[in-house]
């Protein structure tokens, strides 16, 4: 038997923010290639930013 399923919308978030992740990942490797320590800082920053808008979708009905 299956775990319980996403609501449509939710499957989409979840699809954004795993391609905001991806390009994190991609901004972050090409600033560290040209020596870009800015650069490499704020991606890992908006990497960072990024997992934690994802959490209330693996961890719903936890409240802070």
């Amino acid at each position: 038997m299956k775990g319980p399923r996403l609501p449509f919308e939710q499957r989409y978030q979840i699809w954004g923010w795993v391609l905001f992740i991806a390009s994190a990942l991609f901004y972050g490797a090409a600033s560290i290639r040209t020596g870009d320590l800015l650069g490499a800082l704020g991606s890992l920053f908006f990497l960072v930013a990024c997992i934690v808008f994802l959490i209330p979708f693996f961890f719903p009905g936890r409240s802070g």
